[in-house]
């Protein structure tokens, strides 16, 4: 029998304690063994809850109690996560977390410490919730050069541009309503201006290229600006607007971004809505290759922190290879990054031919202005072209 310690008795703290109690049987046979529950670390008491007897308020019982050979870190955060994980791991236990922040942050350091011990310190859950992504990139697809992983990964806000397409609402009314459901945070800033968005895809970017991708570094664009007349236009065009984290591989190293984007109906996230989740995957031998479901929630996210502690128990004494060292990765110049671009303007027709040639007007019936579509261009030459026009907003579109 395997003991193991869940620091943090939350959302998926008490998901995972869930995952194991109603999968019991199967979870054993798959790992060999029994796994228990011996310690639940928060700071709070659950009266009256079954794991009552579980929860203790000290960290220090688990990092010298022998018997626990798994920590799982549910509690969110960078401190004190990132120092009880490590504790964890010098103590020679094997870690699996679902936190976003402290993988982006901390994720090469970590898994140096348990190659140097022969341990695992497993993140899973920390991108794309219940998807299996982390798992295929660091095995299955290890045959590929992989040339682009583009991903809808923050469910808040596809629930809020998925609402705003079929309702025809305006941004505030959403967030509201997506706040009401439980699906937004009190404060939302998070995911509505991209900050989850962008931890994740530097995690992607990290174990594609190997090295440390700072998340600090990636441009990020969220989705307050979108509004109902936006959608309007694109609803016109028969696109859809999407927050897409995005990083390609080009001659010159990778590029990285978080903004809103417009889809065609041909693209393969086109159609992902609500609070699901999906990254696509284009590798140079495999080509297109999609993971799609649910990408948070209680239960998804618990199990796939639960698969990660089976693949611990099943590899005890082994470290299960993952290629992310702390070499710093620099980013391309997201300037060069190409992409059409649709444009909202009061400028006159020839204003605009004069800026940027001929273009592709979008009539919305939308009055007091006009929309049209730019030719594929870089960054920096959109900037320079749109610097001497009234933009009243503009989107990517690809």
């Amino acid at each position: 029998m395997i003991k193991i310690a869940i620091l943090g008795y939350g959302t998926i703290g008490s998901g995972v304690v869930e995952v194991l109690r109603t999968n019991r049987e199967s979870i054993a046979k798959r790992a060999g063994q029994e796994i228990e529950v011996k310690y639940i670390l928060d700071l709070r008491d659950f009266p009256g809850d079954p794991m009552e007897d579980k929860v203790i308020h000290d960290y220090d019982v688990i990092a010298d109690d022998p018997e626990i050979r798994v920590v799982v870190e549910a509690m969110g955060g960078v401190e004190p996560a990132y120092t009880f994980v490590k504790r964890a791991l010098l103590a020679g236990k094997s870690v699996a977390t679902s936190n976003k922040a402290l993988v982006a942050k901390h994720g090469a350091e970590l898994i140096a410490i348990a190659e140097e011990k022969k341990l695992n310190f497993m993140f899973e859950a920390s991108v794309g919730g219940g998807i299996p992504i982390i798992r295929p990139l660091n095995s299955s697809l290890t045959a590929d050069e992989i040339e682009e992983i583009t991903g809808i990964l923050n469910g808040t806000t596809n629930y809020m541009l998925s609402k705003m397409t079929f309702e025809g609402l305006e941004f505030d009314d959403v967030l509201k309503d997506a706040q009401a459901k439980g699906y937004a945070e009190a404060d939302p800033t998070a995911d509505i201006e991209g900050h989850d968005a962008c931890r994740k895809i530097a995690i992607l970017t990290s174990l594609v290229c190997g090295r440390q991708v700072d998340f600090e570094e990636i441009y990020t664009e969220g989705i307050t600006k979108i509004t109902a007349t936006d959608i309007k236009y694109a609803k016109a065009m028969g696109r859809v607007v999407k927050l897409l984290a995005t990083s390609r591989r080009t001659k010159d190293g990778y590029c990285a971004m978080v903004a809103p984007f417009l889809l065609s109906k041909e693209h393969p996230l086109y159609n992902v809505n609500d609070v699901f989740n999906a990254i696509f995957v284009h590798g140079n031998v495999l080509g297109d290759a999609m993971f799609y479901g649910s990408g948070a929630g209680k239960l998804p996210t618990a199990s796939a922190v639960v698969a990660d502690i089976v693949d611990i128990v099943k590899h005890l004494h082994t470290h299960i290879m993952v290629s992310w060292s702390s070499k710093k990765m620099g980013l391309v110049d997201v300037g060069k990054a190409q992409s059409r671009f649709f444009v909202r303007t009061d400028a006159g027709e020839e204003e605009v031919k004069a800026a940027f040639g001929d273009v592709e007007w979008i009539d919305a019936g939308v009055d007091g202005e006009r929309g049209f579509l730019t030719a594929s261009m870089a960054e920096e030459e959109y900037e320079k072209k749109a610097s001497g026009l009234n933009v009243l907003h503009r989107i990517r579109a690809v």
